[in-house]
């Protein structure tokens, strides 16, 4: 195929049909592959390398930037600031032209940042959040006494019991209540530094052991004392078990670091100021407020006669250059985020609209731009901005792919490549290639039909509400005593811009207070290390109660786009259940039965039916010297992740191994007498996942698929109704035809007598919904209230909605 440069050329085509593998995985990577091709072996060790493409040949290729939705390591000093490198920028002006304290001398631009030490704070090491071991939370129960475990932050078993014998030797009594303790004896157990190692004699009292080390008696074994704290904290930081982790990570709390009050830095760096801000007061503003305090700098005429005009110009200068950046990032709707915003706080679609402004600010040519679903979390009212912002790209004389499904952005295009027909073994076909109108009358295509029906108003009559849930006085991050009312026993959008609480509201606020009423106990993921700990802690608390409704809610299903696992071992078979079913069928058969293999058997996370070589992953890791690791397939199982043994068994011809190379389509017709799996597969091509093979790893899988998934995993499950079912964004990485079936599995549930409240921008969904709930009117601090509420007409006639002209009635 050709396709033309210095264009906006758009990859269409069903979900699964393969606009990624084409856009992403061959011209993206062959691009990569030129450029690394040129750099020293040393560099490309640090460089996250994607596969060599198979392709024949490719001409013409300029180098390529992705800008994907993919977020890489969640890192806790990542924020906006570090990526739009607006931060960079910010410390240099303080630097320069902050005002600094009498007598201070000019501190350079790394002191006035979180991740150097001439710029953090001692304390918490610029995290701006320490974590805390108090006495409380290490013993619980003060009542008891040592000896019967008042430590509960202590390892268990022997390792537990040792410290308290190590105890006896150094003359503390283990037998008298906690509270019953001198202070200065209860602070040296829970908090010493010291780790004195001494005799210890098991069954000896306080007295006994005294005498025994006097006389010089032999001890049964030398003993190393540390303190609970030391241990909490050892434990946590250096452990490489989960389950330790969970242990552990109950004993410590977060809080705000009293050194530097959260601001990350030195007094020092804190001490200099601009505008009448220190740094971390700067970083807190949003983008909106922090334009609106540089403006006045970048705009000032310096005279000549100014008594500190190089100091003034610098100010100038680089307040002019942090203003055009800054702007950037709010003409593409993101002005409500603050610089110190974590990213692993940001949704996909935020974080990529932050490197596209990155992008456009530097101003590079001849480059091709590789996007994945640039419109991905935008409301209509900001996709103007987002078309904007690539039609400058191409201006400047760039070419930008992009793999998209909203219709807006692809009637903006001006080449189109269409992959299809379908999707999976049914895809990877061109069904067109050329400008956007030659695709009319395509009857191929699924993406023509939705491209150029004129869109046909909703005949369809919204359903009334069986009764209603009432929330009274809500609070959840911009969300503030926000009383909302919605209706159950139908299907509700939550609309508003970008920013605008939707997500706080829906996926945060409602959830909590429906589990919180139903008597669910919040289940926190185990922290995995000090991010995922900060992240959690960073949750605000939500206010507010249901004041009505409850009664109608029997259960609650949230179905977001979190990954169903972080581990290749987890994949669609294990997370539906059908791989269960699976499993049995193979137990089941003679030659099971003659070799007394069970379904564990058929487990690649059993040892005994699993490859040894790979511990049933599938591929090992080749250590390269000045090379990246290479995962290359396991030598012996050849990727097929089990021992020879287990692989001769066959069920109707295949073995375990070729099961879970099928697509989800293909294993429909092979189970085709199996009811139990074949309820999972049904309700996986229903909601559009027909393409995805049953041993795909978790990790490779989009937040939409992932989410779909689960979806379908609730949907295989006997219907009770009274249920309220809550999704954000369900229709992300989805087709317009997706769309439709989707919707379709969505009606189904609420004709069964259950809820669905969901967040979403597809103004199709939003259209032919039951009810829609309008957040605005803008984001951020402008945002969080209910600007329309009632049927998509009655919101469409709403004049102060900005959702309105888009709805389609």
């Amino acid at each position: 195929m050709d396709l033309p440069r210095n264009a906006l050329v758009v990859f269409t085509g069903i979900s699964g049909s393969g606009k990624s593998s084409l856009a992403f995985g061959t011209l993206f990577a062959e691009s990569q592959r030129r450029y690394l091709d040129s750099v020293s072996p040393y560099a490309r060790r640090l460089i996250d390398q994607m596969e060599e493409p198979d392709v024949d040949a490719i001409e013409g290729l300029p180098p390529a930037v992705a800008l994907q939705q993919q977020r890489g390591t969640p890192s806790v000093r990542s924020s906006v600031g570090s990526v739009t490198t607006i931060s960079n920028a910010l410390r240099m002006l303080y630097s320069r032209a902050g005002e600094y304290p009498d007598g201070q001398s000019i501190l350079y631009a790394d002191s006035f940042s979180p991740n150097t030490a001439q710029g953090a704070c001692p304390k918490c090491h610029g995290i701006g959040r320490v974590f805390d071991v108090t006495e409380k939370l290490l013993v619980p129960d003060d009542s008891k006494t040592i000896r019967e475990k008042a430590i509960a932050a202590w390892p268990p078993a022997w390792q537990g019991a040792n410290l308290s014998r190590i105890l006896v030797s150094l003359g503390y009594d283990i037998d008298v209540p906690w509270r019953d303790l001198p202070k200065k004896a209860r602070e040296w157990i829970l908090f010493t530094d010291e780790t004195p190692t001494v005799p210890v004699f098991p069954e000896y009292n306080v007295a006994q052991t005294k005498a025994a080390i006097k006389n010089g008696e032999a001890p049964s074994y030398m003993g190393t004392f540390t303190s609970a704290q030391r241990f909490v904290l050892q434990s946590f930081a250096t452990t490489q078990s989960a389950r330790t982790k969970k242990r552990v990570s109950q004993f410590m709390q977060i809080s705000q670091c009293p050194e530097c009050e959260g601001k990350k830095l030195k007094r020092e760096s804190l001490s200099v100021t601009f505008t009448g801000l220190d740094i971390g007061q700067l970083s807190q503003l949003t983008l909106t407020q922090l334009a609106q305090r540089l403006r006045k700098t970048a705009s000032t005429k310096i005279s000549d006669e100014l008594h500190d005009r190089e100091k003034a110009i610098v100010a100038q200068r680089l307040a002019s250059d942090i203003l055009a950046r800054v702007e950037a990032l709010t003409y593409l709707g993101l002005g409500y985020l603050s610089l110190e915003r974590s990213t692993t706080t940001l949704s996909p679609g935020e974080l990529q609209r932050l490197r596209l402004a990155t992008q456009i600010r530097s101003q590079l040519f001849g480059v091709v731009y590789v996007l994945d679903e640039p419109s991905a979390g935008l409301h209509p009212a900001d996709k103007k901005a987002l078309l904007g912002s690539l039609d400058q790209l191409v201006t400047a004389g760039n070419s930008v792919f992009m793999v998209e499904h909203d219709v807006s952005v692809i009637r903006h295009a001006d080449w189109i490549v269409d992959v299809g027909p379908d999707a999976g073994t049914h895809g990877g076909e061109i069904i067109y290639n050329g400008p956007v109108e030659g695709l009319i009358g395509n009857q191929r295509s699924h993406t023509a039909k939705h491209l150029f029906e004129g869109v046909t108003a909703n005949e369809r009559t919204p359903r009334q509400a069986k009764s209603w849930l009432k929330l009274v006085g809500v609070k959840r991050n911009n969300v503030q005593n926000l009383d909302v009312t919605f209706p159950l026993g139908v299907i509700t959008t939550v609309t508003g811009v970008s920013g605008s609480g939707k997500s706080s509201l829906v996926s945060q606020a409602l959830v909590e207070l429906v589990n919180e009423g139903l008597g669910v106990k919040k289940t926190l993921d185990v922290p995995t290390d000090e991010a995922e700990l900060l992240e959690q802690e960073a949750e605000t608390p939500t206010g507010g109660h249901i004041a009505d409704g409850l009664a109608n809610v029997k259960r609650l299903i949230t179905v977001d786009q979190k990954p169903i696992g972080r581990t290749p071992r987890s994949n669609l078979a294990t997370y539906t259940g059908l791989f269960d079913h699976v499993r049995k069928l193979f137990a089941g058969t003679d030659e099971s039965k003659k070799r007394r293999y069970d379904a564990g058997r058929f487990s690649f996370n059993v040892t005994k039916g699993r490859c040894a070589n790979c511990d049933g992953v599938g591929f090992v890791s080749v250590e390269l010297l000045f090379l990246p690791s290479v995962y290359s397939p396991c030598p012996v199982c050849q990727g097929q992740r089990y021992n020879d043994k287990t692989l001769e068994i066959t069920y109707r011809g295949k073995n375990i191994a070729d099961v879970l190379e099928l697509t989800v389509e293909t294993a429909h017709s092979f189970f085709v007498d199996e009811p139990p799996v074949l309820r999972a597969l049904d309700a996986l091509i229903q909601v559009g996942l027909g393409y995805l093979r049953l041993g795909q790893p978790a990790t490779e899988l989009s937040g939409g698929e992932a989410q779909r998934i689960k979806l379908a995993t609730e949907l295989q499950r006997v219907q009770r109704g009274d249920t309220l079912y809550v999704l954000d964004e369900p229709t992300t990485g989805l087709h317009p035809k997706d769309v439709a079936m989707l919707m379709s599995q969505l009606n189904g549930l609420v004709d069964a007598g259950n809820t669905v409240i969901m967040v979403e921008h597809d103004m199709k969904v939003a259209s032919t919904s039951d009810w829609v709930i309008d957040i605005g009117p803008e984001a951020g601090d402008k945002g969080g209230k209910v600007v329309a509420q009632g049927t998509p007409k009655q919101v469409a006639a709403n004049k102060k909605s900005r959702t309105a002209p888009f709805l389609l009635v």
